[in-house]
Formats: C-alpha cells, sequence, structure tokens
C-alpha cells in the first residue's frame, strides 16, 4: 500500500507536465500568425542589412606548380622533395618583402597587415601546388592581387632560395559573382532567428501566466472538481456599453 501511495505523486507530475507540454503545444499554435510574421520580418532585416550594408567580397585563385628537376626525366626523389618545397614556399607570402613587391607594382593603398589578412596561401592535400587566393572589395584588383603574388613569389624563389622557379599552374582570373556575404543563408538565419525569437516570447508568457482558463486546469491546480459552468450570457457586454452610453449623455446635459 505504501508502495502505491509513493508511485502515485510520480505519476501525477508526469500527467501534469504531458498537460502543460499539450498547452504549450497548442498556445504556440494559437499564434503561429504572429510566428510566421516575426520569421518574415527577421527575414527582411537580414536581407536589408546584407544588400544595403555589407560590402561584397570577391576572391581570385591563381595555383604555382612546384618541381624540382630542370630534366624532362623525373623520379620519386623529384616528386618527394617538390611536396617539401610547397611547405616551405608557403613561408615565402608571408615575407614584408613580398608584400612591398605587390604594393609597389600594383598601387596599393594597403598596410602590409591589411594586405596579408586580403591573402591565402594553401597547399591541399600535399600535393606540389600551391594555391594563391586574394580577397578585395574589387573583382578586378583581387584577379591581379592573386596573379601578381604569383609572379613576385616566383622570383623571391628563385633569387633567395637558390631552387628552381615555381611554375605557374593555373593564372587567376576575374570572379563574375561575389564569394560573400551568402545572402540566401544570412536571410535564412534571420527568418530562424525571428521565428525561434517569437516563439520565445510565447514560451515565456505561458510560464508566466498562471490565470485559470479552464476547469481542467482548476482540477489540476486546486485538486477539486468542477460542478458546472456558466456560460457568459452574449447581451451583457451590450448592456454595459448602452449603460455606459446613458451616463455619458446625462452628464453632457447637466452640463
Amino acid at each position: 500500500m505504501a508502495k502505491d501511495e509513493r508511485l502515485q505523486p510520480e505519476v501525477q507530475d508526469s500527467a501534469e507536465l504531458e498537460i502543460d507540454l499539450v498547452e504549450l503545444l497548442y498556445r504556440l499554435l494559437e499564434k503561429a500568425r504572429y510566428l510566421i510574421i516575426a520569421a518574415l520580418v527577421g527575414a527582411l532585416i537580414a536581407g536589408v542589412y546584407t544588400y544595403r550594408f555589407v560590402t561584397p567580397t570577391y576572391t581570385s585563385t591563381s595555383k604555382l606548380y612546384i618541381l624540382n628537376t630542370k630534366d624532362s626525366v623525373v623520379n620519386l626523389s623529384d616528386l618527394q622533395i617538390g611536396s617539401n618545397l610547397a611547405s616551405d614556399y608557403m613561408e615565402v607570402f608571408s615575407n614584408w618583402h613580398v608584400h612591398e613587391m605587390v604594393i609597389e607594382r600594383l598601387n596599393l593603398n594597403y598596410t602590409y597587415s591589411q594586405i596579408q589578412n586580403m591573402v591565402s596561401v594553401q597547399n591541399k592535400n600535399a600535393t606540389r601546388i600551391l594555391y594563391i587566393t586574394a580577397s578585395s572589395p574589387s573583382a578586378e584588383e583581387a584577379q591581379k592581387m592573386a596573379q601578381t603574388y604569383a609572379e613576385v613569389a616566383r622570383e623571391f624563389i628563385a633569387a633567395k632560395m637558390g631552387t628552381e622557379m615555381p611554375t605557374v599552374f593555373e593564372e587567376a582570373r576575374i570572379p563574375i559573382r561575389p564569394s560573400s556575404p551568402n545572402k540566401v543563408r544570412n536571410i535564412a538565419i534571420g527568418f530562424i532567428l525571428g521565428f525561434v525569437l517569437a516563439a520565445a516570447i510565447v514560451v515565456i508568457q505561458f510560464i508566466v501566466d498562471d490565470r485559470v482558463r479552464s476547469a481542467d486546469a482548476i482540477e489540476k491546480r486546486l485538486g477539486l472538481s468542477v460542478l458546472g459552468m456558466m456560460p457568459a450570457a452574449p447581451g451583457n457586454e451590450d448592456e454595459e456599453r448602452e449603460r455606459g452610453e446613458s451616463k455619458r449623455s446625462g452628464r453632457r446635459s447637466r452640463k
């Protein structure tokens, strides 16, 4: 008997939790129109911000092929040395002298730190190919920077490192579309954030609201059964309005 009494509160708590979740779901469904409106407003704000206040960025990439041999016959050791040199050549692009040469040739107004943040070098999958990527608000400037960095790096490697000059595997091209921002993604994020924010407000209002709205809520909170319910008379509101209007007219006539 005592065991059944201990289990009864747990069952009751789980039932109350289930009822609360169902009520919350119904509340969200009731506010679905406002949730959708909030999501659309969030998407609109994100779209306006992306199109009007975010500067588009263009990227262009040039590629250098590194192979340490002057003969027409390539052996396994040459390929291995070329792979090792690719990692070494990546450090060339952090040299201030290389940045200075690019700034002078293109007549740029960037500092070393600015232009270094605009250029990235990658050696994908440990190959003998270096990917030189330049980013800029101008598509033509991005293409010129990527191509000029490849040319300057070739000259610097041959002069300073005493190795064979790398070959231009692929020249940089003028990008047609900006690489960032991703407009579709930003609008989708704004839509989701607007929906989540509105849903959070509805959930908080549901948790804070302690008003009794139904007979089931009375039975759940007070443990008392409801014997009967009195429906609201449809004419009460009209009668109250008529009484209020008659009082106002009487006050006006007295004045």
